[in-house]
């Protein structure tokens, strides 16, 4: 028995002090966009003070052990993963909190010592795609690249010398976004979705808007500022964007966005939080209700922004707004870069892809540019032409590697520097490929696809921008926080679809068929050959009248004899 009770008691001390080492913490984001749209960022942050070099994830409070044994597994030092259905339009909404093209995106850094990155890259989208119930298993080296500007690590790096070659990127355009992902998704949260601002995600609510995405980012993240201790952070987003014309009118609550209020807060939640944005409301003015528990002010970049801030407790929640009366001007301030890009050319044989950039600033600005294209998308890197304001420009640097059939797709990755009020476009022309017929999706005709184009740059304004700065963990984290060498952002631009020559399909069909009918029209006649006795038969003189009258006789005989038979047994 006293042996019973002390292991109890080092049981409960253990559990106390995996309580007490790690916190979680919900917030929810809503911006009035300047356009008929509201946006909604839902923000969990799960911090726990353990090292990741050590760590074996086996008895975990709040972090998901799910994904904590996955990236023990595959030896991970930074996970991103997002899945997007709809297009961000940056010109008029400016910039989210989390940026991601449409589809499936994962890129990861993976420690310095993993031996075989490779192997450890296919078997970690394999088991993500359990995780999350997405077709990430189609993830493999035919598709990913490892990108040398692009994508840094966000979190705590020991060696600042880093490697690109531990890192690796893929996107699937064609992922589709459902209700599939999204359980899964609530599952990691320590309240799931039965507490807390999760419980708002109601996929019959979320799923009717303009854009909706979901993430979850894996990093480890400095305890202290000296950086000599470091913690492990796993943060999950979901963005969604609401059309007024969707919702049927301006005024917007809490219950008409989500299907109901907020019902309380997690238990385990070390804070809960909902923040309003305040700065359409000189254009667009609104009233909201309640009144906000306080006002906070942020001021980064030389840009003041107003929030209203509330903080949710045990007590039910609804926030509403209702607009007032509105003689003013309303005039949307495109944000400083935005981007997109298209197919040119027609026909079966030759194509082009154009990806424009757009610098609103009055300065120079230095971008970097990342293309991931398909291998059966053949890029002619001698065709690559970069003009701003119809003048040649040249980049800073260019980064190229070919492509291999079936096996590496082609990666271009460009540095340049945009002039001042400027629209650059970068075009290349490919060639289209014939692919073997095992290899066409079944509508073929629906098109390949190419996946989103990704710019980077460092902005010296926070004009329209809503991100995170890099070592933020929460919203809150974010105010009146000043960044000395710029304000990061990532640009997506559009999926497009090329039409590669596609045989006709019905072909096979029609060749079976005809195979058939051959066949079963040869068969008849070889079986009767070749199983039949084919015997002569003596030729007669009788003619043919003779014998018509022989046989009606009978006939006559033989019904007579029937009728005699049936008088008998009557």
């Amino acid at each position: 028995m006293q042996t019973t009770a002390f292991v109890i008691l080092v049981l409960n001390s253990v559990s106390l002090i995996n309580c007490g080492s790690d916190s979680f913490t919900e917030e929810l984001f809503i911006k009035p966009l300047y356009t008929d749209h509201i946006y909604t960022h839902f923000h969990f942050s799960t911090i726990w003070d353990t090292d990741l070099q050590t760590e074996q994830f086996k008895h975990t409070h709040l972090f998901p052990r799910a994904l904590g044994e996955i990236i023990k597994r595959h030896n991970v030092q930074e996970l991103h993963l997002s899945l997007t259905a709809g297009l961000w339009r940056y010109e008029t909404w400016g910039y989210p909190i989390t940026s991601a093209p449409p589809g499936a995106e994962l890129w990861v850094w993976f420690k310095q010592d993993t031996e075989n990155v490779d192997k450890n890259w296919k078997e970690l989208a394999n088991s993500l795609s359990g995780l999350i119930c997405a077709s990430l298993n189609f993830i493999d080296t035919s598709n990913s690249i490892s990108p040398e500007y692009s994508f840094r690590p966000n979190g705590a790096v020991a060696d600042q010398t880093l490697n690109s070659s531990y890192l690796r990127y893929s996107a699937l355009p064609r992922e589709i976004v459902c209700t599939e992902n999204l359980t899964p998704w609530k599952k990691l949260l320590p309240c799931e979705s039965k507490k807390g601002l999760a419980s708002l995600l109601n996929s019959g609510y979320i799923y009717n808007t303009r854009y909706h995405s979901l993430s979850i980012h894996f990093r480890p993240i400095c305890r202290d500022l000296e950086c000599d201790v470091t913690s492990i952070e796993v943060n999950q987003y979901v963005d969604l964007v609401y059309d007024y014309l969707i919702l049927g009118v301006r005024n917007w609550s809490i219950r008409r966005l989500f299907g109901q209020g907020i019902l309380g807060s997690c238990p385990l939640a070390k804070s809960s939080t909902v923040y309003v944005d305040m700065s359409t409301n000189s254009s667009i003015p609104f009233d909201l209700s309640p009144e906000p528990d306080e006002f906070v002010h942020s001021i980064r970049g030389g840009y003041t922004t107003k929030f209203a801030k509330y903080r949710v407790t045990n007590e039910t929640l609804s926030i509403s707004v209702s607009h007032l009366e509105n003689s003013k001007v309303l005039i949307n301030s495109p944000p400083v870069l935005h981007a997109n890009q298209y197919l040119t050319g027609y026909g079966q044989e030759l194509g082009g892809i154009v990806t424009k950039l757009y610098n609103n600033h009055w300065n120079n600005l230095d971008v970097v540019v990342l293309q991931n294209i398909p291998w059966y998308v053949p890029i002619y890197l001698h065709t690559l032409k970069i003009q701003a304001n119809g003048e040649t420009i040249k980049p800073i640097s260019i980064r190229y590697i070919p492509g291999k059939l079936r096996k590496r797709p082609y990666y271009v990755e460009i540095a340049l520097r945009l002039p001042p009020r400027s629209t650059t476009s970068i075009s290349a022309d490919f060639e289209h490929v014939f692919l073997k017929w095992t290899e066409y999706p079944p509508d073929a005709s629906h098109g390949f696809y190419i996946s989103s184009s990704v710019i980077s740059a460092m902005l010296p304004l926070t004009k329209n921008i809503t991100g995170l700065p890099q070592g933020a963990s929460t919203i809150a984290d974010s105010f009146n926080r000043s960044s000395g060498s710029g304000y990061f952002v990532q640009v997506h631009t559009e999926t497009m679809v090329v039409t590669l020559p596609t045989p006709d399909f019905s072909m096979p069909y029609n060749v079976i068929c005809l195979a058939c009918t051959v066949v079963a029209l040869a068969f008849g006649p070889l079986h009767n050959i070749t199983t039949k006795r084919l015997i002569l038969k003596p030729e007669s003189n009788e003619r043919v009248v003779d014998r018509l009258k022989q046989r009606l006789f009978l006939l006559v005989n033989k019904f007579k004899l029937g009728r005699a038979e049936r008088a008998e047994t009557e």
